[in-house]
């Protein structure tokens, strides 16, 4: 359903990736792999259509990404680095703003049922600025429950989180997978989700 062809990344001049191919289908989650440095980012933000590859083309239901554009970010959800959530909302009314700047209005009850299911049921009304840097990931995170995408992108989500918390968003996962979602991810915690058996796509230096 995702695809990448013959990718290469080259940034300055120098080549980050080349000939780099994967597949990803329904129920399936791939892991990024490499050092710092070798492209792991910069691939995510070309699957996210941020960023253009050199070469080859990345296509979804076998059509290139940027043609089915409108199509693509529909089913698509990207979680970056930064946790991007405004920090003097509380964390109920950042998942409500950011839900309906993408144009999915959602309930009070949604929004409190996405939060409790990432253990911040307790931060509903607080404002963001309050949370530790943890709590802010997850209320990102509590995002992708709402959104209803097919297809996550996630850059590191499992940073600065406690055990507790890494549970929680890797039990998230796994049940986004056995609903016939897909999830391409980076990450330098081992992952370990039940029942999944995550494929894998190196990037050497």
């Amino acid at each position: 359903m995702l695809e990448g062809k013959d990718l290469a990344c080259v940034r300055g001049e120098r080549t980050l990736f080349s000939h780099l191919d994967f597949t990803l289908n329904e129920g399936e989650l791939l892991l990024v792999q490499g050092a710092n440095g070798s492209g792991k980012t910069s691939l995510l933000r070309m699957v996210c259509g941020l960023l253009t590859p050199e070469f080859g083309e990345i296509l979804w239901r076998g059509e290139e990404i940027g043609a089915a554009r409108a199509t693509y970010h529909a089913e698509m959800a990207y979680f970056g680095h930064a946790p991007a959530v405004k920090e003097d909302l509380s964390a109920s009314e950042n998942l409500d703003f950011s839900c309906r700047l993408a144009g999915i209005p959602v309930d009070s009850d949604e929004v409190k049922g996405a939060l409790g299911h990432l253990g911040l049921g307790h931060c509903l009304n607080l404002p963001t600025k309050s949370l530790s840097q943890g709590q802010r990931r997850r209320v990102a995170l509590a995002r992708l429950m709402l959104v209803k995408a097919k297809l996550w992108i996630l850059d590191e989500p499992l940073t600065a989180l406690d055990q507790a918390a890494l549970q929680l968003v890797q039990t998230l996962i796994g049940e986004h997978l056995r609903q016939g979602g897909m999830a391409m991810m980076t990450t330098h915690q081992p992952v370990m989700i039940t029942g999944i058996a995550p494929k894998t796509l190196p990037l050497t230096l």
